[in-house]
């Protein structure tokens, strides 16, 4: 196999995981925008390997179920009791072996709770390993506090001697800063020798994966090691308080690149972004703004502040304040919010304008039509520059089924209107306000649809004498009326 492509990536998911103190299983746990195990998978995926295995015990429906829906090509392996890591590894072996599978060059074993480790520092790993000669190679990291992790132990040459823990390190061995990450890149016929030369003779009873590093190098194949660059890569998330630590800094990778990329973000501290958001250059993000999901922001959008996009595209000078909006699309030059909410299937035109307190739904609006305030839109296709009075209403659910409403362009529709589905209101048509529009309403057209307004005068004065309101209305009709026509005159 060449150095880039090697012919094995082993995952390892199978544990339970205990410390999250949940009903997911851990590796489910999501940072932005993906699972951890997700996260491990895309890495993986990046190297191109030859076959791809994770290897799952703790929550294996649910974790299976989730693998085919990322990674429907992966193959996985089942740990039934979870006898350690090198029994996982084993049996991922063993998995693929089952379906024809003859591993001939590298191969990886890597984790599905380490989301900050890199393709790119994968990638060096496999290379460092292919151009040593090693039969396996260690990534190892640099770290200010190694308290707690093996210790890296080398021979003169650079191979790797030991693996010594904390427990059993001497004085001098403690002082040692380079620490095992657990992810290793073996040559794969040398790791299925190896493993089946592990015993569990250790007081947990398991197979452990870093025994083979001492049978290989005792079978007198060499041992190498390679550093990451940041040790951040190889942390763990074993707790809600590294999940949280894990987040933070993989959403200051995304932060940072994107703003290399050309986009402003105003205040990085509190903006979240998910993998798969793009912003463009020039697009301007506020602060206490989540762009999740495929979000995408064209060059001069702007966004926010407090606004929740998912799977949402906004378009080049589109600005979207204060808005919580998923699976929408939001065209050039648009206006939303502020406190706007747009729900998936919403489609706004060029220069359109979905405004304050206006909540849409499946609705198609045309380029430079404008819903300024207080409304809702559901279920509806609405023309070219048409304006919707405040406080309109979509009525498209009759307790059975959803229906249609269709508004054309240039139309003026009045405030406090309902619009009872299914309708069709022409182009050019009026609508007046506080109509209840339950028929089609022809091009050109004014409707209006509402009882005639009565006036019973002194209704107050003899309804409610002595009120407030019937005192207010005798000041009126007194100071109103002609001299000598006042009451008392």
């Amino acid at each position: 196999m060449s150095p880039n492509r090697p012919a094995a990536v082993v995952i390892l998911a199978a544990g339970e995981g205990t410390r999250m103190k949940s009903a997911t299983p851990k590796v489910l746990h999501p940072i932005c925008g993906r699972s951890l195990v997700g996260h491990a998978v895309a890495a993986a995926r990046a190297l191109d390997p030859e076959h791809l295995s994770v290897v799952v015990g703790h929550g294996r429906e649910q974790v299976t179920a989730h693998l085919a829906e990322i990674d429907p090509a992966a193959v996985v392996a089942v740990q039934h009791e979870q006898n350690g890591t090198g029994h996982a590894v084993r049996v991922a072996l063993e998995e693929l072996t089952r379906q024809g599978v003859v591993l001939d060059g590298t191969a990886v074993v890597t984790y599905g709770d380490v989301p900050l480790l890199t393709a790119r520092t994968l990638a060096g790993l496999v290379a460092a390993h292919e151009a040593d000669g090693n039969a396996v190679t260690v990534l190892t990291a640099q770290v200010p506090d190694p308290t707690g992790y093996g210790r890296i132990i080398r021979a003169a040459d650079g191979q790797v001697t030991a693996i010594v823990e904390q427990k059993d390190a001497s004085e001098a061995q403690r002082a040692v800063r380079e620490i095992n990450s657990g992810v290793y890149a073996y040559d794969a016929r040398l790791l299925a020798e190896a493993l089946g030369k592990v015993t569990t003779d250790n007081s947990q009873g398991e197979e452990y994966l870093t025994d083979t590093l001492a049978i290989l190098r005792g079978a007198g194949h060499r041992v190498g090691a390679c550093a990451a660059q940041d040790h951040r890569e190889i942390a763990g998330v074993n707790n809600r308080v590294q999940l949280a630590e894990a987040r933070r800094e993989l959403n200051d990778r995304l932060l940072a690149q994107a703003m290399l990329d050309g986009a402003t973000i105003v205040d990085p501290a509190s903006t979240w972004l998910d993998v798969e958001a793009v912003l463009a250059p020039d697009a301007l993000v506020h602060p206490n703004t989540q762009l999740l999901g495929g979000t995408r922001l064209a060059e001069g959008a702007e966004v926010g502040p407090n606004c929740t996009l998912t799977d949402t595209v906004v378009g080049p000078g589109a600005r979207v304040s204060n808005t919580v909006a998923e699976q929408a699309e939001i065209g050039a030059q648009a206006n939303v919010g502020p406190f706007a909410y747009l729900r998936p299937g919403t489609r706004l035109g060029a220069k359109a304008k979905a405004g304050t307190y206006v909540e849409m739904k499946n609705a198609s609006i045309g380029e430079g039509t404008k819903v300024p305030h207080l409304s809702y839109v559901g279920d509806a296709t609405i023309g070219d520059h048409t304006n919707i009075g405040a406080a309109s209403v979509f009525v498209n659910y009759d307790g059975e089924a959803k229906h249609h409403t269709t508004i054309g362009s240039y139309c003026k529709t009045g405030s406090d209107n309902m619009f009872v589905a299914p309708i069709v209101v022409g182009d050019g048509a009026y609508t007046a306000a506080g109509s209840v529009i339950t028929k089609d309403v022809p091009a050109g057209s004014l409707a209006v649809a509402r009882g005639q307004q009565r006036n019973i005068e002194g209704w107050v004065a003899r309804k409610r004498p002595g009120s407030a309101a019937a005192q207010a209305a005798e000041r009126a009709l007194h100071e109103g009326a002609p001299e000598g026509d006042r009451p008392g005159e």
